[in-house]
């Protein structure tokens, strides 16, 4: 196989991808949300010369990433990866559409349904909000598992108002006793650990069973630390792309559930190779995916294939207001929730097309085998 094209079609928020082969079959990927447009540009210029024109095998495409990231190896972070995920992507969805398959049977998985968790991004809402909300939701789609956010985002300690933390975790908690229902809360790198576990405990003795990213998520010691104090799941990894990061993570025994996030990591191929290695650590994998672009598609489709899938699959509940950007971008919305659960369709590759008004406001870019 060898890809002759890649298109992208971007805005600072979100940048799909289609790539053509030597057959002229196509399919659709997404590079990585937030600065997309300058995530485009990355892979037009240090990505797309390293996989333009080069034959290789389908069945080890990764390799044929691993070989563009060696030669952009003075470039090993984010944005390599966030580019290289798009191509990556866009050939799953190829090779599924060729094959007649979803990109989960691809995986060595099947469609079917996943238990999804409605994923909270706000902090400007009061804990009886967030509770009402969340109410809502339970009896409107059925969700029996949810995460809300405590602290303030890489906020130094602080709280994002004082004392909100300590009302929403006893809110939450509460709301849902003896209900049988997962809650979940993320930190997004606020504490130092005597401050994470302290915050941790409190989650434990209101039955919240998950605590994300309670330290600066750099700072693996410190997670390690916290994780060895507290019962509940520590949780981490949605930010990292470097995979002896993972690696050294594990072995710090510093999280219970890893968190690669598909186009942080540089697509399909690097997160199963991050999942396998969660797997020698007796890890499951809970992929972050918190916005209703192609990346929790992408998660579905993972999940139905890992043999250490985690419980559930994150789905954000926020609405126009939050993300005006991820409406209106499908033909086909790929995103339906019954019973708390989402479902990956028998539909070829990833089963959805990208709507045509949205690729006309984008910004289009061409690149090209050399003939």
């Amino acid at each position: 196989m060898r890809l002759t094209r890649i298109e992208t079609f971007a805005t600072p928020d979100i940048g799909f991808v289609r790539v053509t082969d030597d057959t002229g079959a196509t399919g659709w990927g997404q590079v990585s949300t937030y600065h997309s447009d300058i995530t485009a540009t990355v892979l037009h210029r240090q990505m797309a010369p390293w996989v333009l024109g080069v034959e290789f095998d389908p069945a080890d495409q990764q390799d044929l990433f691993d070989r563009a990231t060696e030669k952009e190896h003075k470039f090993p972070g984010s944005y390599i990866c966030r580019a290289m995920a798009g191509v990556e992507t866009a050939l799953w969805d190829l090779r599924g559409k060729a094959a007649g398959v979803p990109v989960a049977t691809l995986l060595g998985g099947s469609p079917g349904k996943l238990r999804a968790y409605a994923s909270s991004m706000k902090r400007d809402l009061t804990p009886e909000d967030e509770v009402e909300r969340f109410k809502r939701l339970r009896g409107e789609y059925g969700f029996d598992a949810f995460k809300f956010r405590v602290g303030a985002e890489c906020g130094r300690g602080m709280d994002e108002w004082e004392g909100r933390t300590e009302a929403i975790i006893p809110a939450v908690g509460n709301a849902f006793k003896g209900e049988g229902v997962a809650l979940l809360a993320d930190a997004n790198s606020c504490y130092a650990p005597a401050a994470a576990i302290h915050y941790g405990r409190m989650l434990a003795d209101n039955g919240i069973s998950h605590f994300e990213e309670p330290c600066p998520y750099w700072e693996l010691e410190q997670t390690a630390e916290v994780a060895a104090a507290l019962d509940i799941d520590v949780t981490g990894g949605e930010q990292d792309c470097w995979v002896p990061t993972f690696k050294r993570m594990f072995e710090l025994k510093a999280v219970d559930v890893a968190q690669p996030d598909i186009l942080y990591a540089g697509g399909m191929g690097r997160t199963m190779r991050i999942a396998a290695l969660a797997a020698e650590f007796g890890l499951p994998v809970t992929p972050h995916c918190a916005n209703l672009g192609l990346v929790t598609l992408f998660t579905m489709h993972l999940l139905r294939a890992l043999p250490n899938a985690g419980k559930y699959l994150e789905f954000s509940i926020e609405e126009a207001d939050y993300y005006p950007w991820q409406y209106g971008l499908y033909v086909n919305d790929p995103y339906t929730i019954e019973d708390g659960q989402a479902v990956v369709t028998d539909a070829p590759g990833w089963g959805v097309e990208i709507a045509p008004e949205w690729l006309a406001k984008s910004a289009y870019t061409l690149s090209e085998a050399p003939r």
